[in-house]
């Protein structure tokens, strides 16, 4: 989203000075003063997670600044899905359900897709906030009925929801109904003419793999790894790349296959190299550490 040209930080300095509020309590627990400063004088702009608690701490909606960035293709539920995948990726939960809780009232969430993605969300919170299994399964499945009530030919969406049930399965260690879940979203995405973000598909091998890996199903794991390791290398993704390898690696080293498991091991600690993920990379030396004297 581009707020520059269309008086944004004058915009921010009337509705900071209206309330009342200084440079450094508005900033506070949000950005710097420098940055607020620098946002006001339009010499940079925020984030859009900075300007949707910018817009709380104001108490004004957020469409007010995204109205005056019109010419933007962001609209408004747009602005607070990407908002929401931010924090998912950083695993916020807490920030999520804030988002979820303010949002669920709000008539431009009324239709149905949007409503639905919502519901996905309070029951993802609903596991990692709560630590209530059964409460996430029964909104996650009332979000899949919202657009599919027989959950028969599913959506990329709903695909996504049924991932999120199987791995709060696996997570509270029920692998045979994580693996059963899986089998059913691995079905209904390969009945898809076609696939809008592959990443879904991965999760799903992934998924798969891991659950059959903790019943001891280690050949039938290896199975949905190479799978999701020859996606990876076609689709060119690095996404999941280094935990497949891992998969591959333990199965391997539990098969007996030590030598060509420390490979795929190896393998996985080369690419958290590349990458750069030092906090990762520590955790996994440890996991391989533990793996190979067990």
């Amino acid at each position: 989203m581009k707020l520059d040209g269309y008086l944004f930080g004058e915009m921010l300095q009337s509705f900071r000075q209206f309330k009342n509020l200084t440079v450094e309590e508005l900033a506070e627990g949000i950005c710097t003063e420098e940055e607020l400063i620098s946002f006001e004088k339009e010499r940079a702009y925020p984030t859009l997670d900075v300007l949707y608690k910018i817009a709380i701490k104001l108490e004004v909606e957020l469409t007010h600044f995204l109205d005056i960035a019109s010419k933007s293709t962001v609209s408004y539920p747009n602005a607070v899905i990407q908002i929401i995948e931010k924090y998912k990726r950083e695993r916020n939960y807490e920030a999520i359900n804030t988002i979820v809780q303010q949002e669920k009232s709000n008539p431009l969430f009324n239709q149905k897709p949007l409503k639905q993605y919502l519901m996905w969300n309070q029951g993802i919170c609903a596991f990692y906030l709560d630590g209530n299994p059964d409460k996430a399964f029964d909104t996650l499945s009332k979000a899949i009925a919202i657009t599919n009530p027989r959950r028969s030919s599913l959506s990329e969406r709903e695909i996504e929801i049924l991932i999120s049930i199987g791995i709060i399965f696996y997570e509270t260690q029920n692998y045979r109904s994580a693996i059963t879940i899986f089998l059913e979203a691995l079905n209904n995405i390969e009945k898809l003419p076609y696939i809008k973000n592959m990443k879904g598909k991965l999760r799903i091998l992934f998924g798969l793999s891991q659950a059959l890996t903790e019943i001891g199903e280690y050949k039938e794991s290896l199975t949905y790894c190479h799978k999701g390791l020859n996606l990876c290398i076609n689709e060119e993704l690095l996404y999941l790349l280094n935990e497949f390898h891992y998969q591959i690696g333990e199965n391997n080293i539990k098969m007996g296959e030590i030598e060509k498991g420390k490979e795929y091991l190896e393998e996985c600690l080369h690419l958290l190299k590349l990458e750069r993920k030092t906090k990762i990379q520590k955790i996994i030396e440890g996991e391989i550490e533990k793996l190979l004297n067990s």
